[in-house]
């Protein structure tokens, strides 16, 4: 249905804009924030949007100039974002950025061999997406990142100039921000979960307590006209926000510290803390399941030193 599957139309012939259903009209005229139903496409402003399909949220930018998307989620959803970008004519891709390696933002990566003349990521990323596809015996399935960065990268494409920086550990060793510095979007990838319980991943270098830090980053050093996309929300939460939502994933972080660091102190075990945690002090936003794996993080971190 056209509700819930917003199409692309072109914009005086050169880019795209979301077609936009009445009841939404209003909020994005005012650049406001939407909460959208799975698979859909929505711009932002300035030819940068995002689409939700399966996975984590992928960010794009379409002008007369070229193309960039920002994570891939997987096949099957990559691919509809390909063909619906494609409808507006068949251009190559010039630019896919990696977030991060977890297969919700890679696993896609593989539907743009042949049409994409460029893959990047951080020089973590690229390392653990290798590791982990040797494990899974899954090579076979993988674009790699051609091109890789330690702390900063920058391209540009048509009047928009797109720059990646990296600031540390946080969900993984290899996350990075995204912003595209003419719209003044920001893809956060998995560095941020809006009101949804995170993912740590320990075993590829996750941090909290410099997941905080870099959290303070973003803050820092964007402003506060930005825009910010996420990689996953809670249920009934949008998919883009602002420094406040970012500042409330902050501290749920750190009241997740502060919970596992008292019960520690108190004696508590591991299963314990599980079986009396159903949501943590100070941040009542963060509910439903999930709670356990940020157990399982904090408590690794402040006991083992990992």
């Amino acid at each position: 249905m056209e509700s819930t599957r917003r199409k692309f139309m072109q914009n005086s012939g050169l880019g795209i804009a979301a077609l936009l259903v009445a009841p939404y009209a209003k909020a994005y005229n005012n650049n406001k924030v939407l909460s959208l139903p799975d698979g859909n496409f929505e711009m932002l402003r300035n030819n940068v949007g995002f689409f939700t399909g399966q996975g984590g949220t992928i960010g794009w930018l379409v002008n007369k100039s070229g193309i960039a998307v920002v994570d891939s989620q997987f096949p099957a959803s990559a691919a509809e974002l390909i063909s619906e970008i494609q409808k507006q004519g068949e251009r190559r891709f010039d630019l896919l950025i990696n977030t991060h390696h977890h297969g919700d933002h890679t696993g896609g990566n593989i539907a743009f061999k042949d049409i994409v003349d460029q893959v990047t990521a951080h020089e973590n990323s690229k390392i653990n997406q290798m590791k982990v596809a040797v494990d899974r015996n899954a090579e076979d399935k993988q674009l790699y990142p051609d091109t890789t960065f330690t702390d900063n990268w920058m391209a540009k494409i048509g009047d928009e100039s797109i720059s990646c920086s990296y600031h540390g550990q946080g969900h993984t060793n290899g996350d990075i921000f995204t912003h595209f510095e003419n719209a003044n979007i920001v893809h956060m990838g998995d560095l941020v979960f809006n009101r949804r319980f995170p993912y740590i991943d320990k075993s590829a270098g996750a941090n909290i307590a410099n997941w905080v830090k870099v959290l303070d980053k973003s803050t820092s050093m964007f402003d506060n006209e930005t825009i910010f996309i996420f990689g996953h929300s809670g249920e009934g939460y949008n998919i883009t926000g602002t420094k406040e939502d970012i500042n409330a994933f902050k501290n749920y972080l750190e009241k997740l510290l502060m919970h596992t660091s008292s019960a520690l102190k108190a004696g508590k075990s591991l299963d314990e803390m599980k079986a009396e945690t159903k949501m943590i002090p100070g941040a009542p936003e963060w509910t439903g399941d999930g709670i356990e794996r940020s157990l399982d993080a904090a408590y690794l971190e402040l006991t083992e030193g990992k």
